[in-house]
């Protein structure tokens, strides 16, 4: 269907009526998928034919440099009904995305009590719970009957980003239980509110960071999540698609640190070039500085080398294997803490396992190269017993580092993710050159 908006859109003349036509039925998400194949004055265009009913939620759902086309090219009426219609997480996203200039017009044009209401929540520090909830949620009394609180969900759901799970607080906004829309409908209509309330809910507080939010609901399989102050006041939920949201970009960042770059919040292709250069730059440039380790290490043992040059040819075979086995582990202890499965209170626990698990690893490489180095460099009996003690130490060093380093990282407060392949190769890189060489010079006596 989004192949025949666009055919439509680009035909003159335009054929507003079955467009209009061809919006009723289809999902918001993907109207606003159209405008990402559209050019400016075709933005416009289509967005001022959308009906009023769905325009506010049409912009929410597209790109911020669409939005800002958009918001450009309207009146301050417009605008103002635009923002009067935006839930308010929305309408902070939105600003948080648009220059100066174009903040202020927004904010001019929205009523006083919602611009109160944005402008506290853009003072909570990004990537908190406060950040991301919203103020629109149903309160009620525990006095109330369910008859009472059915005639105020009608009277104001319209508005709420949920009504599937109402809040109860007391006169002070004290949070003092939770009620859904289920218990609501199975309750006699006289039963008071707080009788059939649940008090024992989760909270979470405005400081929170998004990702605790998110494993809250994760792991308790909410679909919003009530947010109060120090005091217990009530102050805003955090809903089920704020949190997919939150999930997509901490997984971003975390793909994006574990690849040795600066995380950005910005797409690919709207990420310029200088930009995208001095993301890159920082880590390259400590990598290179970290690997020139593996030189010193090497020119150290310049005279085992010049004893027997055949060394050489192995350096390259066991740097690889023991930056990929070092990798491999970091990945999955990374995804461990991620996904909150591993603590580093189990550290001596994964150590071990990973000890074994190296074990078994480096003495099945260390079998196939011990018959590989015989056949293949004339059947030399110390130097297959040097490569394979090699490979099975360096591959124990490398997953012990692979899977200590990014539970230190979590002990001490850091992102785990920085500690992933780049800099777990050129670590294990380093090692393994120094445990190389030293089994060399003992077992070949150089």
């Amino acid at each position: 269907m989004n192949d025949q908006i666009l055919s439509i859109i680009n035909t003159d003349p335009l054929d507003i009526s079955r467009l209009k036509t061809l919006f009723f039925d289809k999902n918001i998400a993907d109207i606003a998928e159209v405008f990402k194949e559209l050019h400016k004055e075709k933005i416009i265009q289509l967005f001022r034919i959308l009906p009023k009913t769905i325009a506010a939620e049409v912009f929410a759902h597209v790109d911020s440099d669409q939005q800002k086309i958009i918001v450009e090219a309207l009146t301050d009426t417009e605008i103002g009904e635009i923002m009067s219609k935006l839930f308010v997480d929305d309408a902070v996203d939105f600003i948080e995305e648009m220059p100066a200039n174009v903040v202020k017009r927004v904010l001019r044009n929205v009523n006083e009590d919602k611009r109160r209401v944005i402008n506290q929540l853009l003072q909570y520090p990004d990537d908190s719970a406060g950040s991301i909830m919203t103020t629109e949620y149903v309160e009620l009394q525990e006095n109330d009957t369910v008859s009472q609180a059915f005639d105020y969900i009608r009277s104001t759901g319209v508005n709420k980003e949920t009504i599937y799970t109402c809040y109860v607080i007391r006169h002070d906004r004290i949070l003092i239980g939770v009620v859904t829309a289920k218990t609501l409908m199975l309750s006699s209509q006289q039963d008071r509110i707080g009788d059939i309330m649940d008090t024992n809910f989760i909270c979470a507080g405005t400081t929170d960071d998004q990702e605790e939010i998110a494993a809250l609901f994760k792991k308790y399989g909410l679909l919003s999540l009530p947010i109060a102050d120090k005091e217990g006041h009530l102050v805003g939920i955090v809903t089920v698609d704020d949190i997919v949201q939150v999930i997509q970009d901490e997984n971003t960042e975390d793909v994006e640190k574990m690849a040795a770059l600066n995380p950005s919040d910005e797409s690919y292709l709207k990420t310029g070039v200088f930009k995208q250069s001095r993301n890159r730059i920082f880590w390259l440039m400590f990598l290179m500085l970290s690997a020139s380790i593996t030189g010193t290490i090497i020119s150290r043992f310049e005279n085992a080398l010049t004893a027997l040059p055949m060394l050489i040819a192995f350096i390259p075979m066991l740097m690889n294997t023991c930056g990929n086995a070092g990798c491999q582990t970091s990945a999955l202890i990374i995804r461990g803490i991620a996904l909150g499965e591993i603590r580093f209170r189990s550290i001596v626990t994964v150590l071990w396992r990973e000890i074994q698990v190296a074990f078994l690893c480096g003495l099945a490489l260390a079998a196939v190269n011990f018959i590989r180095v015989y056949f293949m460099h004339g059947r030399d009996l110390m130097l297959c017993i040097t490569v394979s003690l090699s490979l099975i130490a360096t591959v124990i060093a490398s997953k012990s580092i692979g899977c200590i380093l990014p539970l230190i990282a979590q002990k001490i407060k850091l992102d785990p993710a920085i500690m992933a392949a780049p800099l777990i190769t050129t670590i294990a890189d380093a090692s393994s050159l120094i445990v190389y060489f030293s089994i060399a010079s003992i077992v070949l006596s150089i």
